[in-house]
């Protein structure tokens, strides 16, 4: 059955088709033959009691570079969609949170939006892991200098990182003799005034730091580890670390299982863990990625999965609509 899907984006022609989430996304949702819309963020509003967006009906061409037709936008109710994908990328600021808060009275007047916009502010991608404190490395969340002071002196090699970074921005490695270990700690925390997270070091991120994949739960089978450039260690490719997708491992299972069916539960449709070794250390809900990655490198059809689940709530819903009237 057709539906009509919504995706609020960024710009289209910021998207690389080659690596895109989102693009795998409309491929696969095209190929069934389903109408897709896209919303930039700028185009969604509240008026006379209704959230609003201009909608474009987009078209693939499937060409490489010219990729996509788009006809003029109108002005349509988010309901009038069968739903709405939330995969405008961060960063996490007022733009995005106001954006959720449109999506979310989108929700109470009818419409179905993935994530759930509210499930995606109460998740911040750094603190959301203090839910599963058990799967993690000692971890600090504080402002004062003397707290992380104390855990750098206690751990001896640390991680600090800013809770509003992503791609690995802002990111340090702090050994206890550091002879710049002061002033990153002042830096990072700007003398008190931001909230900063400081973890255990993990050698294993050698290795990778690996990206699990859930969708409503269950986890894609392969992770991609991103393993570090030499000099690194940042993991991420934004930081110019290298994707290897692997078979998940018993210990990566045993971390999806535990957190997939309470965050599918609570409206994140879609998650990307980020495990280094055996431990987790961020869970992303805003538009998590590496969808065409691991399809590339494992025939695993990523995309395929996520339209598959999409597809069985749709008809969920519909199914609750019937018996109900």
């Amino acid at each position: 059955m057709q539906r009509r899907i919504a995706i609020v984006i960024d710009p289209l022609e910021s998207i690389r088709t080659y690596k895109d989430s989102t693009f795998a996304m409309m491929q696969e949702a095209a190929s069934r033959g389903h109408e897709l819309h896209v919303i930039l963020p700028d185009g969604l509003l509240w008026h006379e009691g209704t959230v609003k967006g201009r909608a474009q009906r987009l078209t693939l061409s499937g060409e490489t570079e010219d990729w996509y037709r788009t006809e003029p936008a109108v002005l349509s109710q988010l309901d009038a969609f069968d739903c709405i994908l939330m995969r405008k990328d961060p960063p996490f600021d007022i733009e995005y949170v106001t954006a959720t808060w449109l999506l979310e009275h989108a929700m109470r007047q009818g419409a179905l939006v993935f994530n759930d916009p509210r499930a995606i502010r109460d998740h911040s991608e750094k603190l959301a892991i203090m839910q599963w404190s058990e799967f993690c490395v000692p971890t600090l969340v504080a402002r004062a200098e003397e707290d992380l002071q104390s855990f750098v002196s206690e751990h001896r090699d640390v991680i600090l990182k800013p809770l509003d970074g992503m791609g690995g921005a802002g990111i340090f490695r702090v050994r206890h003799d550091d002879p710049n270990r002061n002033i990153i700690v002042e830096t990072l925390s700007a003398q008190g005034a931001s909230t900063v997270m400081a973890q255990r070091y993990i050698p294993a991120i050698s290795e990778g730091d690996k990206r699990i994949l859930l969708i409503d739960g269950e986890p894609v089978p392969y992770a991609l580890a991103r393993i570090p450039k030499a000099g690194e260690t940042r993991g991420n490719l934004a930081a110019g670390g290298t994707g290897v997708a692997r078979a998940l491992s018993p210990r990566d299972r045993a971390i999806a299982s535990s957190l997939g069916p309470e965050l599918a539960r609570r409206g994140l449709f879609l998650v990307g863990l980020d495990v280094i070794g055996e431990h987790l250390t961020e869970i992303n809900v805003t538009s998590p990625t590496c969808f065409r990655e691991i399809t590339d490198q494992t025939g695993f059809q990523v995309a395929a999965m996520f339209i598959d689940a999409l597809e069985r709530k749709l008809a969920a819903r519909r199914n609750i609509a019937s018996s109900s009237s």
